[in-house]
């Protein structure tokens, strides 16, 4: 489903209404993985769906296959959705990876955490999607405190997965999420 100007003026105005402004632009790319982080909360989803509709992204996403059900699954695979059994061993990264490739441009919306639980460490496909596929990647803060969205230049992976992966969790660190104490803050 194409985003609209409708569409643009209602996660406009379901921001303002919530009193949430956006910090940051998009970056002039056809392709990037964008990370939202710290998911600690039901409302990171609305937020970015929001986010979504205001700055009218084109998005892919990964969800939970059991939010997919009728008659809300029409919307999310409308908007961007691919349903996920996490249960099934199936290569979610090189799915990615050719789903780059296939398309002319694409952006691709993961969080590092894969739950909304507090998390002993970063799942890092989204990490090997990158590298994968030679995109960079976009950050996305929610910092509750000051009620904004908060967007990142684009990082290039340099390959050395660890020390780039402390860089992409310092952009995170200074802003709140709702539940803190569920918040991952160590690589």
């Amino acid at each position: 489903m194409a985003t609209s100007p409708l569409s643009q003026k209602l996660g406009r105005a379901a921001l303002r209404l919530c009193g949430w402004r956006i910090e940051g632009q998009l970056p002039d790319l056809d392709k990037y993985v964008a990370i939202g982080a710290h998911h600690t909360s039901n409302w990171d989803f609305v937020l970015f769906l929001a986010v979504k509709f205001a700055l009218q992204m084109q998005v892919t996403w990964f969800g939970k296959h059991s939010i997919f059900f009728w008659p809300v699954g029409y919307l999310w695979r409308a908007w961007g959705g691919v349903p996920v059994e996490r249960h099934h061993k199936r290569n979610m990264v090189d799915q990615a990876v050719a789903l780059f490739r296939s398309r002319q441009q694409m952006a691709l919306v993961i969080s590092p955490e894969g739950t909304r639980k507090k998390v002993e460490r970063w799942k890092t496909g989204f990490y090997h999607i990158a590298t994968g596929a030679g995109v960079p990647i976009v950050c996305g803060a929610l910092d509750f405190a000051n009620r904004r969205v908060v967007l990142s230049e684009p990082f290039w992976p340099t390959g050395n997965q660890e020390a780039d992966l402390s860089t992409l969790l310092a952009f995170f660190k200074p802003y709140v999420p709702k539940h803190p104490e569920c918040a991952y803050n160590d690589v």
